[in-house]
Formats: C-alpha cells, structure tokens, sequence
C-alpha cells in the first residue's frame, strides 16, 4: 500500500512538472510555394506576434521591392508580391482554413491592398477568400472598393478594423515604424475558412500590392493553411511533445523510482 502510494505521489508531481507540455510545431515551410516578388518567413517581429495557428514561424509576403503586378485588376496597381502554394487535391466537404494578419504604412488616398484566392487546377481565380483594404478611417476587412469574399467563406471576426499607428514590422522594410495619412496599421490574426463543394484539385494565393505609388509598403503575414487539417505543402498543428527541461525531470524521476524500488526490498 505504501509503495503505491509513493509510486502514485511520484508520477503526479512529475505530471504537475509538465512530463508533456506543448510545443511549438516547426517553423511553416514555404519551400515548394511559388513567390514572385518579396516572400519569406519570421519569427514574431514587431507589431507581429506569432499566430494562433502555434507555429515557431509563420509566412509573410510584401511590397518592399516587389516587381509591378496586377494584382486583382481593380485598376491603379503599381508594385507588389505574389506567394502561390503547389496544386493540392480537396474532397467535398473538406475544409481549407488558415491565418492572416494584413500590415500597412500606407493610408490616405494611396490605400494598397492584400487578398488570398482559391485557384483552380489551371491556376485560375476560382472563389475570392478575402480582402484587405484600409480607409482613412482605419476599415480593413473585407477591404473597401474590392471584391467580398465569397458566401461559402467564413471569416474569424468577419469584420476587421485596423490596429492604427505606425506598423514596426521588418518585411515592410525602410517603411517599417512609419505611416503614411490615416489607416496605417496592421488587422491582427484573422482566421478565415471554407468547405469545398466540389472535389479537385486547386492551388492556395497570397497577393499584397501597392495602389496608386510605390512609396509607403504592406505586407501579410500566413500560417496553418491547411486541407482537412493537413497541412499544405508544410508544418502541420502544434504537436504535444517533451521539451529538455522535462526529459531531464522525467529522468530524474526513474532514478527516484529505483531508489523507491530498493528501499522497498531492503524492508523486505
């Protein structure tokens, strides 16, 4: 009875020292998506933390020496970036979601853009999933004078008004802690998600563009796009999984139970 006891005591107060703690799951991996322009990934940088997604990294696309693209044609786009993930295949009823956070130094009339597209197997706009646009009064999604995303997507909160100040944020680059007129700042995580309704297979696009000028930057920042929730073309959700400290305790704790174990023999 003793003995149980002593085993018992034992196991829980390694259980209470965390033996199995959550860890971030590793960095997203964006090696097989498709940039054109500024692509990369980041730890939690400035204004930016990491997302609610748990990975130690998360993905980031921007205009800051971006090449001239069109983003969605809506007409004055100058510069921009482009991050496009390999071709995957969805069933009915299986479920794409991830994270974003929208960043600008750019306000006024000069308001730039960002969006996430569904494509089709030939690369071609399939569904609109979101986007992200500031006015001078610091609205930003869905953004103003752009396409809605479509009904069947679901955005976590559906209606986004931004962080305002000056966004300190690496990938803006020189832009980075500077603001151009009202709407500067940065949206925060926003979760956005949809059930296909047809099988496929399809392809998951970033874009950020600059309007009007090139001056004053934005950015996006992604992470945990996944299919079902398999991850698309990298890391998967947070993993529970022993960290050293807790290896260590663990160890610690064999030798306790074969000190334990002795004693108990020895009173035999």
């Amino acid at each position: 009875m003793k003995r149980s006891i002593k085993y018992l005591a034992l196991v829980s107060a390694l259980g209470a020292f965390g033996w199995m703690q959550p860890a971030h799951s590793a960095p997203i991996d964006i090696s097989s998506w498709t940039c054109v322009g500024s692509c990369g990934t980041s730890t939690a940088d400035g204004d930016v933390t990491l997302s609610p997604f748990g990975s130690s990294e998360y993905g980031w696309i921007s205009t800051s020496n971006g090449p001239s693209i069109d983003g969605l044609d809506v007409g004055s786009e100058t510069t921009g970036s482009t991050i496009t993930s390999p071709l995957f295949s969805a069933n009915e009823g299986d479920e794409l979601s991830f994270f974003f956070n929208y960043v600008t130094s750019d306000g006024g009339t000069f308001t730039d853009y960002a969006w996430a597209l569904l494509l089709d197997s030939n690369l071609n706009p399939a569904l609109q999933l979101f986007t992200a646009r500031t006015t001078p009064d610091g609205d930003t999604v869905p953004g103003f004078n752009l396409p809605e995303p479509d009904a069947e997507v679901s955005l976590d909160p559906s209606e986004t008004p931004v962080i305002a100040g000056a966004p300190d944020w690496s990938p803006l680059g020189d832009s980075s802690g500077t603001c151009w007129s009202g709407g500067c700042g940065y949206t925060g995580w926003i979760n956005s998600s949809f059930s296909f309704l047809e099988t496929g297979n399809y392809a998951l696009q970033f874009g950020v563009v600059n309007w009007s000028d090139t001056a004053y930057q934005s950015g996006l920042a992604f992470d945990g796009a996944t299919i079902a929730g398999e991850a698309i073309g990298g890391n998967g959700p947070p993993n529970e999984i022993p960290v050293p400290a807790t290896l260590a305790l663990f160890f610690t704790g064999l030798v306790a139970l074969v000190g334990i174990r002795r004693k108990d023999l020895q009173a035999s």
